[in-house]
């Protein structure tokens, strides 16, 4: 997982730009963010319908921590590689024990 920076310098954006994060789903990858709240937020939903776009937000209570953020994402780590070979868009909240589908509508 790289930080918010780091990502964005691979891709070649600032971080700066809205919803740079996208651009990695326009290269295929699998977007994993600490974002929980995400399925709140109407604008970053539709930018990864409209996008495309694959995610996967780690739970905020069980990845509040740089290992509970590892532990989540080694926990899940099956259902996270499938879900890298599924086609978009969606975004699926993991937690330690399940990995839920948040409806982009």
């Amino acid at each position: 997982m790289y930080t918010e920076a780091i990502a964005a310098r691979l891709l070649r954006v600032a971080p700066s730009t809205p919803h740079y994060w996208l651009e990695g789903g326009n290269q295929g990858w699998l977007i994993v963010t600490r974002d929980s709240r995400i399925g709140e937020n109407r604008g970053e939903m539709a930018a990864v319908r409209d996008d495309g776009a694959k995610m996967v937000a780690l739970n905020q209570k069980d990845a509040a921590t740089k290992w509970g953020q590892l532990e989540v994402f080694m926990t899940r780590w099956r259902d996270i590689e499938a879900l890298t070979r599924a086609p978009g868009p969606f975004i699926w909240r993991a937690s330690r024990t399940a990995l839920t589908r948040i409806p982009l509508d």
